[in-house]
């Protein structure tokens, strides 16, 4: 038996306890982010999640660490909503409307500030989950306009754009009592991505490479 193979079966696995609290910790993490923003102390968070500050800081070293596992889990639910999504079979256009409203409901733009100014936004959990992300969507976009469902003059980017400016008040500004009004904007916006298009829009489809380098 190799040394590697002693230190591998040596190493502990984390306890089902401490991954309740670790999982406690981002949710609590998430919701007073959206509520209060990016600057809500993290004792604050703990007692939220029911744990201690050691608790908190044994998972996650500093704040840049808590933002970006809230951020990519946030990412990996919208991710699984495509998932569900593109396993429904029939109504394509209804499909991609029940990601975007779920994707609304798990408020990432709410969070969006946060990946901003010093954070890494180039972290390679935030870029592997994005581009999961982004990839699901574009097959549920794909779907709906082979169906007919779909004008053909929008993109990706034009779909998570609007999703962003439409069930996005900042973070701290009563978010979580507008839902009823998101969605019923949301819908409003959704009607005017079906196929066929009632108007020209200027200018090219947007991509996801537009918006990063824009």
């Amino acid at each position: 038996m190799t040394a590697t193979t002693t230190a591998q079966r040596k190493a502990p696995r984390p306890r089902a306890d401490a991954l309740r609290n670790r999982e406690r910790i981002v949710t609590a993490a998430s919701e007073m982010f959206t509520e209060f923003g990016p600057d809500v102390p993290l004792d604050e968070i703990a007692r939220r999640a029911g744990v201690g500050n050691a608790t908190v800081y044994r998972n996650f070293p500093d704040r840049d660490a808590l933002v970006r596992e809230v951020v990519c889990s946030v990412m990996d639910r919208t991710a699984e909503a495509a998932e569900l999504a593109l396993a429904a079979t029939g109504d394509a256009f209804g499909a991609l409307e029940r990601f975007v409203h779920t994707a609304a409901d798990e408020r990432i733009t709410a969070l969006c500030p946060m990946v901003q100014g010093t954070f890494d936004q180039y972290h390679p959990d935030l870029v592997a989950a994005g581009e999961r992300m982004e990839q699901l969507v574009e097959q549920l976009m794909d779907r709906a306009r082979a169906a007919g469902q779909l004008r053909g003059d929008v993109s990706v980017g034009d779909l998570m754009v609007a999703v962003a400016q439409l069930s996005r008040p900042p973070a701290g500004t009563g978010c979580l009592t507008l839902d009823g009004f998101v969605h019923r904007t949301l819908q409003l916006f959704l009607d005017g991505l079906r196929a066929p298009a009632r108007s020209h829009l200027p200018g090219a489809a947007l991509t996801m490479e537009d918006l990063r380098q824009a």
